[in-house]
Order: C-alpha cells, then sequence, then structure tokens
C-alpha cells in the first residue's frame, strides 16, 4: 500500500492520501482521544501516536493536526505506520453504530436549503483538496454560521477563506445572507 501526503494551508495539519475509500459517506471530526477510540478503530490508533492533536476523515483522505512542540518528520512515519496496518487488515473506519456527519434537509426553510444546496455543491469540494470540510451549522438573522473541520479548522487562511470566498458567493446568489462566521 502506497500512501500519499499533501500538505495543506494549515501548516499543522497533514493530508494522507491511503488510495482507498475512508468514508463512504459524509466525513468524520475528531478533537480529542476519548471521543475518537469511542467512534472510531482507525481515530483511535492514530490518536495513540504521541503528537496528534486531531484527525478527520473525508471520502478519501485522512487529515491529521498535530501539536506544535513536534514536528512532521518525526510524526509521519509513525502516522504512516498506523494507515498502512489498518487497511492492509481490513478493519472498519467508524463503529457500526456511528453516524457520519450528514446534514438533514427535514423542516428547512427555502433559503436555508440554498445555502446547503451552495455549500455542498461549491464549497465543500475545494476545502475537500486542501484536507479540511465546511459544514452548515445555522442560518440566524442574516448570518450563516459555518464548522470548520480538518484542516479548515485553526487554519491561518480560514477567515479570508470564510469572508473573502464563502461570504460573497452566498451574498451573491442568496440576497438575504448578510454575512458568513465561524462556529
Amino acid at each position: 500500500m502506497f500512501i500519499q501526503t499533501e500538505q495543506t494551508p494549515n501548516p499543522a495539519t497533514l493530508k494522507f492520501l491511503p488510495g482507498v475509500t475512508v468514508m463512504d459517506a459524509g466525513t468524520a471530526d475528531f478533537t480529542d482521544a476519548a471521543n475518537a477510540a469511542e467512534r472510531s478503530p482507525l481515530a483511535g490508533n492514530l490518536f495513540g501516536v504521541d503528537g496528534v492533536a486531531a484527525v478527520f476523515f473525508g471520502q478519501d483522505f485522512i487529515t491529521i493536526t498535530k501539536d506544535p512542540d513536534i514536528d512532521w518528520y518525526v510524526l509521519k512515519p509513525a502516522i504512516l505506520g498506523v494507515v498502512m496496518e489498518h487497511f492492509t487488515v481490513g478493519a472498519p473506519v467508524m463503529n457500526d453504530t456511528d453516524d457520519a456527519t450528514g446534514v438533514s434537509a427535514e423542516d428547512d426553510d427555502e433559503v436555508v436549503v440554498q445555502i446547503k444546496e451552495l455549500i455542498d455543491t461549491r464549497v465543500r469540494p475545494a476545502v475537500a483538496q486542501d484536507g479540511g470540510d465546511i459544514v452548515f451549522h445555522s442560518f440566524e438573522e442574516g448570518v450563516v454560521f459555518l464548522r470548520m473541520q480538518g484542516a479548515c479548522a485553526g487554519c491561518p487562511s480560514s477567515t479570508a477563506t470564510l469572508k473573502m470566498g464563502i461570504e460573497n458567493m452566498l451574498r451573491h446568489y442568496i440576497p438575504e445572507v448578510l454575512e458568513v462566521r465561524p462556529v
């Protein structure tokens, strides 16, 4: 198994491409070891590597955020070993009882449906290329609240992405949108 790695705009985050499907549907974001071990054998094992601060699963990638005190050249071989072993033995990525992050359209008004559609079709594919995800959280009084995950969480350029990119696009297509803010 050959696992590629890619840098992301966030220097504390690296994208790992194992060449297989990681998540069949949705995404999964883990920011603490206890939650990770409960929901995902792979995430639990990745948190077992000293220096791993966060784990994010996309469709065909894994994004790892490291502690600032550890260098990638020390951390990367251990992460590659965990990912390779996991997929080689064919273990599940998520526990069966877990639901992947999904966005329900039930009871959404027309504006929220439009916002979610634009985010899903135009924003999420672009940020997935950088090893992250942006998920709709809520829409209140003209303000769209989005949750940053993976490489996007804590990225120095995420504010510019939100304000200059996503906010401008949403305001262009949906006049009811006045602002975009992170959760």
